[in-house]
């Protein structure tokens, strides 16, 4: 069962936080982190990115300062502590293909448990991250800055009637970040906190982001238990900072990922037609206009169809497997529903077995992950690619996957807008 608790987050005392919160530490860029600092140097990216590049851990002094940066910002009441165990419900605002949407959430103290022992879920396979620098980060400071992002099944909404109930004001925060508008409310009262946990007890935690910052808490968990052996059930090491979401809320929803394989002018579109003519059918089609005519094209010509952008001929075609289950021979073992994810279809067909053996002389395919396809067909241009414009993972289709205990290919899913960071943080004393 799924299980949540309240807790006494640490927030800054502004109500404004634009120029204090950050985007996710795994996206920003040295540039990035300045021009945030040049706001206030009270900004979260100070606390949170002490280290430049996070992929490897930085010295130990950086995750002193930071742990220091922390206490020193409480004393002089930047940032404090809730007096009440608390959830706090979440709201972004933000533009998709000129409609505003609202996606709610909230945050809460999210209870650890291994993968494959419980009721979370991870959705797809991941990178080498760096959760060496995470954890010297979470040691030092003892909190978690960030949160994973969870999605629970709430078909009627009922969690997020509750907490729509409880915050019928003003929010207690607010603020601004690349376009996205952010606010905060404080839930401390116990019988709505109770009514939430009852209501979540019996659904699964699929983690939309934040993989490795989950796997950091358990690393962080196992240190502890090692060093002072084991620790009550409500000890804080058991638990992430965690924020969840409805799949159902009209305001969630998931962006393609596309790709670009490069270095690849030796392929014309009349050789990648010919190879694939066994597997796929191939139709011709104008490159789309943008992301919501992709969309559109995608959608009418049905499930599992791919657009390939062809940069050396300038082309572009529609491929759709020719076999309702095209991967049931190559793999067997998998569950249907991540063998129908067309994301599990063209890493395991189009390049596993059929461009890279056929048309690439066995060598391995170099692959360039794009969050939009105008940058995925550019560097397509740029790098004589071709670029691989892929349909959104559906909600329906993260659900089956994870309850079937498989991964989809890493980089099948995007979540937008990001959290941001330092809109809560969860000590973890």
């Amino acid at each position: 069962m799924a299980r949540i608790e309240p807790f006494r987050g640490i927030r800054f005392t502004s109500p404004d936080v634009s120029d204090l919160i950050a985007p996710p530490y795994d996206i920003l860029s040295d540039k990035d982190k300045k021009a945030l600092l040049a706001k206030d140097d009270h900004n979260i990216v100070a606390v949170d990115l002490p280290h430049m590049p996070p992929k490897t851990a930085g010295p130990d002094h950086v995750y002193a300062q930071a742990a220091g940066d922390v206490t020193r910002w409480i004393d002089i009441r930047t940032l404090r502590r809730e007096p009440k165990p608390a959830l706090y419900a979440y709201h972004q605002t933000y533009k998709l293909g000129g409609k505003t949407l609202v996606r709610k959430k909230f945050f809460a103290r999210l209870r650890l448990e291994e993968f494959g022992e419980g009721s979370v879920f991870p959705h797809e396979q991941t990178f080498g991250g760096p959760k060496e620098d995470r954890l010297k980060l979470t040691i030092a400071t003892r909190c978690n800055l960030s949160p994973i992002f969870g999605l629970y099944p709430d078909s009627e909404n009922e969690i997020s009637g509750l907490i729509d109930e409880a915050i019928e004001r003003e929010p207690d925060q607010s603020g601004m970040l690349d376009g996205v508008s952010n606010k905060l409310w404080v839930i401390d009262d116990a019988p709505t906190i109770k009514s939430i946990q009852v209501r979540l007890a019996d659904k699964p935690i699929f983690i939309a982001d934040g993989h490795h910052r989950y796997g950091t808490a358990l690393m962080y968990r196992q240190k502890i238990m090692e060093e002072m052996g084991a620790r009550p059930d409500e000890d804080p090491m058991n638990y992430v900072l965690a924020v969840l979401g409805g799949m159902e809320d009209p305001g969630a929803t998931i962006q393609p990922y596309f790709r670009t394989l490069v270095q690849l002018s030796h392929i014309t579109a009349n050789a990648l037609q010919k190879a694939l003519s066994a597997t796929f059918a191939w139709k011709p089609c104008p490159t789309p206009a943008n992301a919501e005519a992709l969309s559109e094209v995608l959608r009418a010509a049905g499930p599992r169809t791919i657009a390939l952008y062809m940069a050396k001929d300038d082309a572009c075609a529609l491929i759709t497997p020719k076999e309702n289950d095209p991967l049931a021979a190559l793999a067997p073992d998998r569950n249907p529903a991540l063998r129908q994810s067309p994301y599990m279809i063209l890493h395991s067909l189009l390049i596993d077995r059929v461009l890279q053996p056929n048309l690439n002389d066995g060598r391995p395919v170099s692959i360039h992950y794009h969050k939009t396809m105008e940058e995925a067909i550019k560097d397509a241009r740029d790098h004589e690619g071709i670029a691989c414009l892929m349909p959104a993972t559906t909600m329906n289709e993260l659900r089956d996957i994870c309850l079937a205990g498989e991964l989809m290919p890493q980089k099948s899913t995007y979540f937008f807008p990001k959290l941001a960071t330092g809109m809560v943080i969860n000590p973890l004393y």
